[in-house]
């Protein structure tokens, strides 16, 4: 806990002093989800019908932004080899090293959700659900985004082979994320796509960790 704890001031200490990377993609976060209405049209049921997706869709890629420095400064000062010799297990720190990316990364756009939910006319309950499928789908989005991350850390063109590999692991988190909200708009319940939704982060959390190690290590090497 005390290599977590000194980790996560670390990187929270990081993230302060590039602001500007944490910003970014909140700001394209409410832009995607602000000019959606300008394309599809003012229909007010159309776009309650279609808020929840919305959303979710400009959660999910604006949470792909951030992935591709996740690990890239440390490799390029030569923190993560030092951190790799550490007596500490490399899955305690890549755990807290995902935590603080989701506090910086997704915790803003949970934040701000609700007011971009309220321009496509989701009541309150909506908005519940919508903040409870984010909070439980956004964690899940940086551990396996973490795996990608890993994988193409120094490679040419890294960002976006990143993209490439991690977005077909993001469909089902879309999928019963976006579902939870439709299921509550719908009247038909959302507790079990956002059950679906606490396994996907059970299992990512369990796993992603050992996985990142060894991509990592591969990396390196």
């Amino acid at each position: 806990m005390n290599a977590i704890s000194a980790l996560l001031r670390r990187e929270l200490t990081l993230a302060m002093r590039r602001r500007g990377d944490a910003l970014t993609a909140l700001f394209f976060f409410v832009i995607v989800a602000s000019l959606f209405p300008l394309g599809v049209g003012p229909d007010p049921k159309l776009l309650h019908l279609m808020g929840g997706g919305v959303v979710w869709v400009a959660a999910l890629l604006a949470a792909m932004l951030s992935l591709g420095r996740l690990f890239a400064a440390d490799h390029a000062d030569g923190t993560l080899e030092q951190l790799i010799l550490t007596p500490t297990s490399p899955v305690v720190w890549i755990a807290g090293k995902i935590l603080a990316h989701w506090l910086v990364s997704g915790v803003p756009l949970i934040l701000m959700a609700p007011v971009l939910g309220i321009q496509f006319g989701l009541s309150g309950a909506e908005l519940a659900v919508l903040m409870w499928s984010l909070l439980l789908g956004t964690p899940a989005l940086s551990l396996i985004g973490a795996i990608g991350a890993a994988l193409t850390l120094g490679l040419r063109g890294g960002g976006v082979l990143v993209s490439l590999l991690v977005l077909p692991l993001y469909v089902p988190v879309l999928i019963f994320g976006a579902g939870a909200v439709d299921g509550a708009i719908s009247g038909l319940g959302s507790e079990a796509h956002l059950s679906l939704l606490g396994g996907i982060l059970i299992l990512a959390f369990m796993l992603t960790p050992w996985a990142v190690a060894a991509a990592l290590r591969i990396s390196i090497e």
